[in-house]
């Protein structure tokens, strides 16, 4: 498995977004996700990308059971907090005050089995709370051994900027693919700035550019691909249109939409660590078969006259949560 550095931390050069296995894709198979986790193990993966909140606390659960029984200081555990669901499995908002994420902390604790949190960080920036505070709170967590590094998700330069004077952060989880370039005009050259890390999610747009998605499949209600604007009518079409355009590129190299489009991501520098949300062993097998692709000059040119940036049709949210992302200001 070939690694790639996060501030000073050393990781698998793909981590695995397990979000999926759990909640908001439809249905799962609980049995098929532990054999891909057990997989991804075998495989060398050492990145592990989890959430308090994907669903309600069971993605934890099904992260400690896969690694029973394999040795803990040997993988990097990232955890996301501070989303609230209710009991339906709704969206109640954001809290990561100081009393809530010591809170939230003890719980995926206990639910992982683990003394200690590789990577922590707030899954959305919480408008009632200072980031310095945030911070502040995950740092004192820090030194009392709970809780080794600090990254955020989502957050734009001025939050990146504010964070990092409190305590070094690790990396900014964020969505980066083809058809989501938006961190390419501030956010990453802020991180770069600053040493931190990139850990790359929605690699393939949630499906859309994995190469096996068609117009006509059908969702479940669970499904929150339903009500997002880049799998609706025209929109859908439209990108579709886009992914035949990569696809002939694919071929051409003998390879797979899907790892041409990990690829690229990879090629786009060492400081980025795509997160693939397979939940099956053959998409995982799939998405690591992209780790010898090289793209060169000529390859990188030919993609972007095929996908050019901001070519996508439709928001990679819906306007309520678009709205809520810090990122999305700059």
């Amino acid at each position: 498995m070939q690694t790639r550095t996060l501030n000073q931390t050393t990781v698998s050069a793909i981590g695995l977004g397990m979000m999926g296995m759990s909640d908001l894709y439809g249905p799962s198979d609980e049995a098929e996700s532990l054999a891909t986790l057990h997989a991804a193990l075998e495989a060398g993966i050492t990145l592990f990308d989890t959430a308090d909140f994907y669903g309600v606390g069971h993605n934890e659960l099904l992260l400690r059971e896969a690694l029973r029984t394999h040795p803990r200081e040997q993988l990097i555990i990232s955890v996301k907090f501070g989303v609230l669901r209710d009991p339906s499995g709704g969206w109640l908002g954001v809290d990561t005050s100081p009393r809530a994420i010591k809170n939230a902390l003890a719980y995926s604790l206990r639910r992982l089995g683990t003394d200690y949190i590789d990577i922590y960080r707030p899954a959305r920036l919480d408008p009632n709370v200072p980031i310095e505070d945030t911070v502040g709170t995950i740092a004192d967590l820090i030194k009392a051994g709970y809780v080794r590094q600090i990254g955020l998700s989502e957050v734009g330069t001025e939050t990146l900027r504010r964070a990092h004077q409190v305590h070094p952060i690790t990396d900014l989880q964020i969505e980066y693919s083809l058809i989501s370039r938006g961190i390419e005009a501030s956010i990453l050259p802020t991180t770069r700035e600053l040493g931190i890390g990139i850990t790359a999610y929605g690699v393939l747009s949630r499906g859309l550019l994995s190469g096996h998605w068609t117009g006509d499949r059908q969702l479940a209600l669970s499904d929150f691909r339903r009500y997002s604007p880049r799998f609706s009518g025209d929109n859908l079409t439209h990108n579709l249109n886009l992914v035949d355009a990569l696809r002939t590129i694919a071929e051409s190299k003998g390879v797979t939409v899907a790892q041409i489009t990990i690829a690229w991501v990879l090629a786009q520098g060492i400081d980025i660590v795509p997160l693939i949300g397979a939940r099956r062993r053959d998409r995982l097998q799939e998405a690591l078969a992209a780790l010898p692709i090289t793209l060169d000059a000529t390859d990188l040119t030919l993609i972007e006259q095929a996908i050019p940036p901001s070519a996508a049709a439709g928001e990679r949210y819906n306007a309520q949560a678009m709205a809520q992302l810090d990122s999305e200001r700059g």
